[in-house]
C-alpha cells in the first residue's frame, strides 16, 4: 500500500512537473513574441503615418536588406511558428521568419547577476527587406526544478511517513493472523492471538480466535466419540476372540481368529485416519535411515523379499511412529502386489526422497491419483490378504502431508510400481 501511494505521489508530481515546464515554456514564448509583435506593429504604423522608413541601424525595430542573424546562432522554431500565427491574425504580410539566440552585450547585461540571452527575431517583408527586433529570452529556470524536487520531498515526508506508519500498524497484525492461520494445527496448544491494530482488524483476529476454539472443541468431541466407538467395538471383538477358543475344529477356529484380527486392523486403520489431524505424538529428531532399516527388518523377519540400500545417517524432525507406519504401508503394498520391494533413501539439497519399488503389475495411468482416496481398491475382492480395504495409501499420504511432504506413484519401465515419499529437509 505504501509503495502504491509512493508511486501515485511520484506520478502526480511528474505530471505537475510536466505541466509546470509546459506552462513555463508557453510563458517564455509569449514573453518573447508578444512585445516583439507589438513593436513591429507600432513601427510599421509610424512608418505609414510619418512616411519615414524604418532605420537600419537604430531603434528597437530595424530594417535590413538581408537576414542579419548569423548562421551560427541557435534557432528556435517554436518562436517562428508562434510569430507566423500572430502575424497572420493581424493581417501583416510576411515571408520568411528567422530567429536566433545570442548572449547579451556588456551594456545590455549591466545590472544583471549573470549573463543574459537575447532572442533576435528577423521577419522578411516581401520587396522591403527584413524587420529585426530583439526580445528577452529567459534561460530554463533551474530554481523551478529544484523547487519541485523539494516540494516532492516535503509531500513524501508529510503524506508517506504517516501512511507507512498506518500501513505497518494494519499489516503487522494481519501478517500474524495469516501466519497463525497457515500454521494452524488442531490441538497444538497455540495461544489465542493478541488482538491488535485498528478495530476492524481486531474484530477479524477475535473471530479467528473464536473459530480456532470451536474447531478444537469439535475435534475434542470427535476424539471422545472415536474413543468410545473404538472401545465399544473392541470389547465385543475381544469377547469373540475368547469365545472362539472353545471351537474344536482348528481350521474353523483359525478362520474366525483371522476374521477378528482383520476387523481389528480395519478398525485401527479407520481410527488412525480419523485421528491423524490431531496426532498425540510430538515431532522429534529421528535418524530416517535407521527408521527405514527397522521397518525393513520387520519384513525380513517374516521372510519377505525386501531390500534396503545402506544410506548415511540422516537427521529429520518428524513423528517417528506415524512415518514408520507410512513406510510400512508402502512396503506392505509392494510385498502384496509385487512379491517384494526395493527401498532407497535419496537425500537432496532441500528434500529427501524415500522410494519403494516393486516388480508387480503396476497401476493403470488413469488410476494413479484415484488410489489415494480412502476405501479405493483396484483389487475387487473383499479379502484383506489380497488388498485390504483401501486405506493404506490414503493413510500414508495423510501422514506424509502432515509432515509437509507428499507421495507420488509412477509405473516402472519393464513392469512394476515406484512409490516415492518426498519430505522437506528442515
Amino acid at each position: 500500500m505504501a509503495l502504491l501511494i509512493a508511486v501515485a505521489l511520484f506520478t502526480a508530481q511528474a505530471l505537475n512537473f510536466a505541466i509546470a515546464v509546459r506552462d513555463r515554456a508557453q510563458f517564455r514564448l509569449a514573453q518573447a513574441t508578444r512585445p516583439a509583435i507589438t513593436r513591429i506593429v507600432d513601427a510599421l504604423e509610424r512608418e505609414r503615418t510619418s512616411g519615414r522608413p524604418i532605420a537600419p541601424d537604430r531603434g528597437r525595430v530595424r530594417r535590413t536588406p538581408t537576414d542579419p542573424i548569423p548562421p551560427a546562432l541557435e534557432r528556435r522554431e517554436e518562436v517562428s511558428e508562434e510569430l507566423r500565427g500572430q502575424l497572420a491574425e493581424l493581417g501583416i504580410p510576411f515571408g520568411k521568419i528567422d530567429t536566433g539566440i545570442r548572449t547579451m552585450t556588456p551594456d545590455e547585461n549591466r545590472g544583471r547577476r549573470r549573463n543574459g540571452t537575447v532572442l533576435v527575431i528577423a521577419i522578411e517583408q516581401p520587396g522591403k527587406g527584413w524587420l529585426t527586433v530583439n526580445a528577452p529570452w529567459a534561460r530554463p529556470d533551474r530554481k523551478l526544478i529544484a523547487a519541485l524536487i523539494v516540494q516532492t520531498l516535503i509531500l513524501y515526508a508529510i503524506i508517506l511517513l504517516p501512511v507507512m506508519w498506518i500501513v505497518r500498524r494494519i499489516s503487522k497484525p494481519l501478517r500474524s493472523l495469516a501466519g497463525a492461520a497457515r500454521d494452524f494445527r488442531p490441538g497444538d496448544g497455540t495461544r489465542p492471538l493478541e488482538e491488535r491494530g485498528p478495530s476492524d482488524v481486531r474484530a477479524v483476529i477475535a473471530a479467528y480466535n473464536v473459530l480456532s476454539l470451536r474447531v478444537n472443541a469439535m475435534l475434542d468431541e470427535k476424539d471422545r466419540m472415536l474413543g468410545a466407538i473404538g472401545h465399544d467395538l473392541r470389547t465385543p471383538l475381544a469377547a469373540l476372540r475368547v469365545r472362539i477358543e472353545s471351537v474344536d475344529d482348528d481350521d474353523d477356529r483359525n478362520r474366525m481368529a483371522d476374521t477378528i484380527d482383520e476387523m481389528n486392523r480395519t478398525l485401527d486403520d479407520i481410527l488412525s485416519l480419523a485421528r491423524l489431524g490431531r496426532p498425540s505424538e510430538p515431532p522429534t529428531d529421528v535418524d530416517l535411515s535407521a527408521l527405514i532399516d527397522a521397518v525393513v527388518d520387520d519384513f525380513r523377519e517374516l521372510d519377505h523379499a525386501v531390500e534396503f540400500e545402506e544410506a548415511p545417517r540422516l537427521k529429520m524432525h518428524l513423528r517417528p511412529s506415524l512415518m514408520r507406519r507410512a513406510v510400512r504401508n508402502l512396503i506392505e503394498n509392494a510385498v502384496k502386489y509385487g512379491g517384494g520391494a526395493q527401498v532407497s533413501l535419496l537425500p537432496g539439497e532441500r528434500t529427501v526422497a524415500i522410494e519403494v519399488a516393486d516388480r508387480g503389475p503396476g497401476i493403470p495411468p488413469d488410476k494413479l491419483a484415484a488410489v489415494f482416496a480412502p476405501f479405493t481398491r483396484l483389487e475387487t475382492s473383499r479379502n484383506r490378504e489380497t488388498g485390504g480395504i483401501g486405506l493404506g495409501l490414503a493413510l500414508a499420504r495423510a501422514i506424509v502431508n502432515d509432515a509437509g511432504g507428499d507421495i507420488a506413484l509412477a509405473n516402472r519401465e519393464g513392469g512394476g510400481l515406484t512409490a516415492t515419499i518426498t519430505l522437506p529437509r528442515v
